[in-house]
């Protein structure tokens, strides 16, 4: 399917409809586009669940939803009406196979209404339990044979390990091809996220210092203050080596480190995305504690305020061993990365809200200055910020003003609110636009997610089969446990203090 931004007629098909994701972040995101005019003329948001709705219940629920989650707030009335039009509830049993021959009938209704073969999205906002008997419903009814203009899309977590995932994923492609299928990372959605390939591939200054020789390692920080909240009972299954690790922050890293694309197409850049995790040297089973690092988040206080250890959140089992906290020291293996250290670390109850990407640059290889003026007391480094700020800030080295010979670190600063002066589109929005137009380019292929649970199979073993025996081991509001910092000081390095968080 190739890629076009003349939207055609477009049947949203919502599974889920009645759940939190949709309500949070779907339908707020669609509502946005309706507002900027991103919504082909011809739309219907056709909601599927099994709960006791009707159509005018389900858009009432909308609407609350839009006025707490949309970045644009509380809707004026006439704009939300006009929204509302587009929304049709379908009560159905997604286990019931007479349901997708009914919504077939009516989905076929509608294309001979608009005198035209629409678009048609089958977005699966569900558990993941729930993936096979969707599937399998639309394939058996015939709702997946258009290869051209029938898609679905799939939420993480895609398995809990390399086995699950293949299964998942066999199901996905017994009844549509690659090409249709849409695995959704929102972080992929965020502009920033997108600005990486901008900014390093239409700049000529950076490309020629993007390599071994320049660059002395690079640390990558995805960090919360937030516990688990509701999600205890997701997340105590899970952990942040499976919630943030297998798909966030590998896929920033897979844009860091990818070689240049021959052309901004999806299959290309995607080709050069499964390059960097084939080349990820792998951990083998005795080398985990030297490769990674667990840790759980104990009570402590956050802006003043105390919060409880992970074991005495609701839905925690309280002698968990899921991590909260997961870090991970890797190396690509290629001509561009050799011996170059990537650090990837996150976790909940940090100290800070921080995402952040920090590419380290080699020290100067002759000191012409005094030891006394300050040089290399900070490291010269290029920032690119995701959360809260959105920008990017060169650090380097300055004189500071006076007959002294004083070195100090400053900061050049780019901001992307300052520079566009523009409300930046929310992940969904950006994300939901792309499966309209079919482009792939921000979605995961296949290959990728495989190749990103096959590398973390060997952590994954040894922890479950390791139970550690030191947690809580981090205080929540720190930056997590003492034995990351031994991760980064066996190599001479540090974990640096995120760029706009104070100490």
């Amino acid at each position: 399917m190739k890629p076009s931004t003349d939207l055609r007629d477009t049947l949203f098909v919502l599974f889920g409809a009645g759940g939190d994701l949709s309500w949070r972040l779907i339908v707020p995101a669609l509502f946005n586009l309706h507002l900027n005019k991103r919504l082909p003329a011809r739309f219907m948001l056709l909601g599927v669940d099994r709960a006791d709705y009707d159509s005018d219940m389900l858009a009432d629920h909308y609407h609350q939803g839009v006025i707490r989650f949309s970045r644009n707030g509380a809707p004026a009335d006439d704009a939300w009406q006009e929204f509302k039009k587009t929304i049709r509830y379908v009560r159905s049993d997604i286990n019931d196979p007479d349901s997708y021959t009914r919504l077939k009938t009516m989905l076929e209704n509608y294309d001979l209404d608009w005198n035209d073969r629409s678009e048609k999205v089958f977005y699966l906002a569900t558990p993941p339990t729930l993936f096979e008997p969707i599937v399998h419903g639309l394939g058996s009814s015939g709702l997946a044979l258009d290869r051209e203009h029938n898609r679905v899309v799939v939420e993480k977590p895609l398995g809990r390990d390399l086995e699950s995932f293949r299964e998942i994923n066999d199901v996905l492609c017994l009844n549509f091809n690659e090409q249709q299928i849409f695995r959704i990372d929102h972080f992929l959605g965020k502009e920033t996220v997108q600005n990486i390939l901008a900014m390093r591939f239409a700049n000529p200054i950076f490309e020629p210092v993007w390599n071994r020789r320049y660059v002395d390692h690079v640390i990558i920080t995805v960090a919360e203050t937030l516990g688990v909240e509701s999600r205890g009972g997701y997340y105590d299954h899970a952990g942040a080596l499976r919630d943030m690790v297998q798909n966030h922050l590998f896929q920033l890293l897979c844009l860091v480190a990818m070689e240049p694309p021959v052309a901004y197409d999806a299959e290309d850049i995607r080709d050069k995305k499964i390059d960097v995790l084939r080349a990820l040297r792998p951990i083998a089973p005795d080398a985990v504690p030297d490769c990674a690092v667990r840790g759980q988040y104990d009570e402590g206080k956050i802006a003043g305020t105390h919060k409880p250890r992970y074991r005495d959140e609701p839905g925690v089992d309280s002698h968990s061993n899921t991590e909260t906290y997961a870090a991970l020291k890797l190396h690509v293996d290629n001509w561009r990365w050799q011996d170059v250290p990537f650090y990837l670390r996150t976790g909940k109850r940090m100290c800070a809200d921080v995402s952040e990407i920090s590419i380290r640059f080699r020290d100067v290889p002759h000191r012409s200055f005094p030891a006394s003026s300050g040089l290399n007391s900070q490291p010269v480094r290029l920032v690119i910020q995701m959360h809260p700020e959105q920008g990017i800030v060169l650090k380097f080295m300055a004189k500071e003003p006076g007959s002294g010979l004083r070195l100090l670190p400053v900061d050049m600063r780019f901001s992307y609110k300052e520079a566009f002066q523009v409300d930046t589109p929310a992940a969904y929005e950006t994300l939901l636009w792309d499966v309209m137009t079919s482009d792939a380019t921000l979605f995961m292929r296949a290959d990728q997610v495989e190749a990103a649970w096959r590398f973390l199979m060997p952590v994954l073993e040894n922890w479950e089969g390791n139970p550690t025996v030191d947690f809580p081991n981090y205080a929540s509001g720190s930056w997590g446990p003492e034995t990351a910092e031994a991760l980064t000081a066996c190599d001479g390095k540090c974990w640096l203090i995120p760029t706009l968080t104070k100490p």
